[in-house]
């Protein structure tokens, strides 16, 4: 119900001052008294999210939260239930989140943008905020750690089309961390609760809080963490089910985001290990969250949101995920044109992408969800769990062109990349430009160089990636 044209974006937030040199100054009430007059400037800006008089980008000492009941409620309604698309460093770019809407997803996440540098025009981070016309559903998440930054960043991003602002406050990254960005701000819940309260009352729009279990190795502060983010008015807090110090080297905690949802009355999101329809079925019904967020499971295999809608597996062959893969080349022509920049800015994301879809493997339920209770698929060995089961009949062999989307070789990403490209969106000339892969020797060359590769890997069942 908020105009949005009603706003305007400040570059400079704090409140300028002017300087009056020492003087005498006489007061009328009594002419005997001499009195010393020096206006001092404001306060510079906290950066642990201390609310002072120059974080209001408007000047205003006091700010009634903008986002009505209605709409927080509104907004509620619109995620209860939904699987979420993670935000994906590099991999959360709008040609991919676009291929996940066509698969059912209904909310989408940007990649991350650095506030201060958005606020600064950057050309990059302005181009993350960016929607596509499909989403039904979007937010922005932000990296910052001061709410000047923070409100005018969520009022560039409303501008922008987005539906919701997103504060990360998990990101592990080195580079993230030592700015004091991300999962940073786990460290003193009662400065990150002043954060939040700031941000969440100067924006027309709701604000969401994403964290990890802690920011050490501990998983206690959790709890303090939620009942912050709950105090200072967020949306919702999403909550990845792992430590900053964890990263992805444990399972995600789904029990204790179930005891955050008992303790807290605030919406709660979960993260962590998707990878099925049937574990996410799972690990909802016994957390009972509010929502969940998906991230490497959907870089994995897109169509994880048509699974889950449908409650059932589906399991694409070679041909029709060649097909699907073609649609997402095709959407980064749409984005970054067809021309040769084009051509180069695509060959900076695809091969990547294809770092995730090689590590597809069918994992139909009758024969994995026993296993899936035990540990999650998504932190498995896969190709360990698949061979055993083609050795005992469970699942048919691969075929050639399986074998060759399964491959996790630099070299041959690029060269699936480059068919999809000159494909020219024709599904049938992208398998055949694939296919001819398997018959003239790269196949069997790829996957001896891999063998070679694993061999001289300290855990030979490990993915090269993973060495």
């Amino acid at each position: 119900g908020v105009d949005r044209g009603m706003f305007r974006l400040a570059r400079v937030v704090a409140v300028p001052t002017t300087r009056r040199s020492r003087g005498r100054v006489l007061h009328c009430v009594s002419p005997t008294v001499e009195a010393v007059d020096e206006v001092p400037s404001p306060p510079k800006a906290h950066v642990d999210g201390r609310r002072q008089f120059s974080d209001l980008p408007d000047g205003r000492e006091t700010m009634e939260r903008l986002v009505t009941d209605a709409q927080l409620q509104q907004f509620r309604d619109s995620i209860k239930d939904n699987l979420f698309l993670a935000p994906l460093t590099k991999g959360g770019n709008l040609p991919f989140r676009r291929l996940c809407v066509d698969f059912g997803c209904k909310v989408t996440v940007s990649e991350m943008v650095f506030a201060r540098f958005a606020l600064r025009r950057n050309p990059v981070e302005l181009a993350r905020m960016k929607k596509h016309s499909s989403e039904q559903f979007f937010g922005v998440q932000i990296a910052t750690n001061q709410i000047s930054e923070g409100v005018n960043a969520g009022l560039l991003a409303y501008q922008n089309g987005a539906d919701f602002l997103d504060l990360n406050c998990g990101c592990p990254i080195h580079e993230t961390w030592k700015r004091g960005l991300g999962a940073k701000l786990l460290k003193k819940p009662a400065k990150l609760e002043r954060l939040v309260r700031g941000i969440a009352d100067g924006i027309p729009i709701p604000l969401t809080v994403k964290i990890r279990l802690g920011a050490g190795s501990s998983e206690a502060p959790a709890y303090a963490l939620a009942e912050a983010v709950e105090n200072a008015g967020a949306a919702a807090v999403i909550i990845h089910g792992r430590t900053k110090e964890q990263r992805y080297t444990k399972s995600a905690n789904w029990n204790l985001m179930g005891d955050i949802v008992n303790e807290r009355s605030i919406p709660v999101i979960g993260n962590g290990d998707i990878l099925t329809h049937y574990e996410h079925a799972d690990r909802v019904r016994n957390s009972n969250v509010f929502g969940s967020m998906v991230g490497r499971g959907a870089l994995i295999k897109p169509w994880i949101f048509r699974e889950v809608l449908d409650r059932r597996e589906w399991s694409p062959s070679a041909e029709e995920r060649i097909g699907v893969y073609l649609t997402l080349t095709s959407y980064f022509k749409d984005h970054f044109r067809s021309d040769e920049l084009g051509k180069k800015r695509y060959m900076e994301f695809m091969p990547w992408h294809f770092g995730f879809f090689c590590r597809y493997r069918a994992l139909p339920e009758s024969v994995f969800g026993e296993l899936s209770l035990e540990h999650p698929l998504l932190q498995t060995r896969l190709d360990k769990i698949t061979n055993e089961a083609i050795a005992r009949g469970a699942l048919a062999a691969p075929s050639r062109l399986d074998r060759l989307l399964q491959l996790e070789l630099e070299e041959t990403h690029i060269a699936l990349s480059l068919a999809l490209w000159d494909a020219e969106g024709d599904v049938g000339r992208a398998v055949e430009l694939c296919d001819a892969m398997t018959k003239d020797g790269s196949l069997e060359r790829w996957e001896e160089e891999e063998r070679k590769l694993r061999s001289e890997s300290r855990d030979p069942d490990a993915g090269i990636g993973d060495a």
